[in-house]
């Protein structure tokens, strides 16, 4: 994801879908879109949404921008777009603001024509994905600008929310940072517990981790002890997770890998640690509160 703006473009909902013309890199096709909204927008029962039923006209227009309060990075655009289409099926939207792209206070990332009734009922499943996703990136952008110019890539952990794994990992590709493994399927990772089972064998743990995996699968062993570090070299890992260290045990796991295995700190990391961890050398950063605790990025819609 390039910061930055790109020149605005235009969907109409009786035309086009709204996932259309979205990131390339956006996670989700058309219809598992569709169909995710679908779900939001009936949990929130926008249909039957008594209030704007009672007070507002069916033929009353409105026209309203959907802004950051604001500074962070846009994640989510392609959800916005088909809440407020499935709400409204000849809605027209100009986006101003793609995914992966920061913004400032009071930017417009959307701006919206259309129902009143459709753009009331579809607000706040629209801001809802907007405002989680674009936190996340958001968040993902300030650790990536702490560690600029050393080495260490920022990346994330599987402590997603249910049912959104898919779609905060892509918020955290759009905020700079890169993705752990995404499934338990995708790659080996040995941590304490494996090791209790093993007796605490790391050798044991790596060669029986080539022998039942496929060729080529990528073998990572949590370290919390130098001498870890030491066999899991020798035993052939490909990284080491160098879990809740300090800076100078970092910097002697890092001389210790010398180039033979990737490195990555994890444990306890936060902004204010995050720099002075990448000067260790390490090659990644895990970093869990990326998607566990990310705030939601403050958007709201302003009707004209």
């Amino acid at each position: 994801m390039t910061p930055g703006r790109v020149p605005p473009r235009r969907i109409a909902a009786m035309d086009a879908p709204a996932f259309a013309g979205g990131e390339s890199d956006f996670p989700l096709t058309e219809a598992q879109t569709t169909r995710l909204v679908k779900t939001a927008l009936d949990e929130d029962q926008a249909a039957n949404d008594i209030t704007t039923l009672a007070t507002v006209l069916p033929t009353r227009r409105a026209r309203a921008a959907l802004v950051a309060r604001e500074a962070g990075m846009i994640c989510g655009v392609p959800l916005a777009l088909a809440a407020f289409c499935q709400c409204d099926d000849r809605v027209e939207i100009r986006v101003d603001v793609e995914d992966g792209h920061r913004v400032d206070a009071g930017t417009t990332v959307l701006f919206i024509s259309g129902r009143a009734r459709g753009a009331l009922a579809a607000e706040r499943t629209a801001l809802n994905f907007l405002q989680r996703l674009s936190g996340v990136a958001s968040l993902t952008a300030r650790y990536v600008d702490m560690v600029r110019g050393t080495r260490a890539r920022i990346v994330d952990t599987r402590k997603t929310t249910p049912g959104w794994r898919r779609l905060e990992k892509y918020a955290v590709r759009c905020g700079g940072g890169a993705n752990h493994r995404e499934t338990l399927a995708d790659a080996v990772l040995v941590k304490d517990n494996h090791l209790a089972a093993l007796d605490g064998d790391v050798a044991v743990a790596v060669r029986r981790a080539r022998e039942q995996t496929r060729p080529g699968t990528f073998v990572q062993i949590e370290c919390d002890a130098l001498a870890q570090v030491r066999v899991a070299v020798e035993a052939g890992a490909d990284a080491v997770l160098l879990d809740n260290m300090s800076l100078e045990m970092m910097r002697e796991a890092v001389a210790m890998a010398a180039g033979r295995v990737l490195t990555e700190a994890s444990g306890g990391v936060r902004l204010e640690t995050v720099r002075a961890i990448a000067e260790t050398g390490v090659d990644r950063i895990s970093v869990g509160a990326l998607t566990h605790s990310a705030p939601a990025l403050n958007l709201a819609l302003d009707f004209e």
